[in-house]
């Protein structure tokens, strides 16, 4: 898939188009900028009906039809009240805040179990037909230790913040679900990584001297923002059931990420790590505690099942989207002077 491709007709066919409108789809955390790809991409979907969005912060990208509320994530009951009068076929909840991206750990925590709340109270409704929601590899927790490969069905074994967010976000949908007697599916997406993604990871690796383990010789995988948006759109269409991971083809461990973009590497054990996660949140990287697992103990997952329950696969493999990374201009800042007279 090029990377300039967009989902064309995916809903051709689909039994489950409102025969009148198409499907009228509620997307929570419209204001991500992965979720704001997501709205761009339903937006030129044949099948997609009214599309509705909400979030804290409004869309960074311009969008033709969708209609957006903005909405603190605290506010339940405002938040179950517009999914309920939205009343939508499909809820496709991304409203899930990485601790370290766009806010801090605490509320991180706080704002996607509020809104996992509010979003999944009101979208019971006679209409609803479906749920997606996003989800992460990180879920995987001590299961994905060690260069093991975990499979959709491995059991999640959670031992990061983010991780056990993950888990709560699948289980209320599951639960959700279960009231509602509709599917429920989850794409567990490695590392998000794009120009405008508020990635963590992409953060550190972007300093001029990186911090990694001494002993961590662990390989990770990524994926970049289109193909993780592809993919979302597809489990949308195809009505994803159950777990799927989406991450892009091979992996890299933190050294070789560094050597690439030409990074100072800098060598750290024990205790070490609490001095240099201090320094680098204070020059704007901070390094929530599911970074340090991957960093440490890696993560790649099996990704098998991706290509034949979603019909798509990542146009970029984890040493494009690292390339890409570096390839990203840097903030120039210049002292303004009055223009001679």
């Amino acid at each position: 898939m090029s990377q300039d491709h967009r989902p064309c007709s995916l809903g051709e066919g689909s039994d489950r188009v409102d025969p009148v409108g198409g499907r009228r789809i509620l997307l929570s955390g419209m204001g991500g900028e992965l979720a704001s790809l997501v709205a761009a991409f339903l937006e030129r979907e044949p099948w997609v009906g009214e599309l509705s969005g909400l979030d804290i912060d409004p869309p960074r990208r311009r969008l033709r039809r969708a209609m957006f509320h903005r909405v603190d994530p605290m506010n339940h009951e405002r938040v179950a009240s517009i999914v309920h009068d939205f009343a939508p076929h499909v809820v496709v909840h991304l409203g899930v805040y990485e601790p370290g991206a766009r806010a801090s750990d605490r509320d991180a925590g706080r704002w996607t179990s509020s809104l996992l709340s509010g979003v999944m109270d009101g979208a019971l409704t006679r209409s609803l037909e479906y749920i997606v929601v996003r989800s992460g590899v990180t879920i995987y927790g001590a299961a994905a230790r060690g260069g093991a490969t975990p499979h959709e069905y491995t059991p999640i074994q959670p031992n990061t913040h983010f991780g056990r967010m993950l888990a709560e976000v699948e289980a209320r949908a599951v639960d959700t679900g279960g009231t509602a007697r509709v599917p429920v599916g989850a794409v567990r997406l490695a590392p998000v990584i794009g120009a405008h993604v508020p990635s963590p990871l992409g953060r550190l690796l972007r300093l001029p001297a990186v911090p990694f383990p001494l002993f961590g010789h662990h390989g990770f995988s990524v994926v970049s923002d289109h193909d993780a948006a592809i993919a979302i759109v597809a489990a949308v269409h195809r009505t994803l059931e159950g777990p799927v991971n989406v991450a892009a083809p091979g992996s890299i461990t933190p050294l070789a990420a560094i050597r690439r973009g030409r990074r100072i590497p800098v060598p750290l054990v024990g205790p070490q790590w609490t001095l240099a996660t201090a320094f680098t949140k204070s020059l704007g990287a901070p390094v929530p505690e599911h970074i340090l697992e991957l960093l440490h103990h890696g993560r790649v997952v099996d990704t098998d099942a991706m290509a034949h329950r979603l019909g798509v696969e990542p146009s970029l493999s984890t040493l494009d989207v690292i390339d890409r990374l570096y390839s990203w201009p840097s903030v120039v800042r210049r002292v303004i002077t009055e223009a001679a007279a």
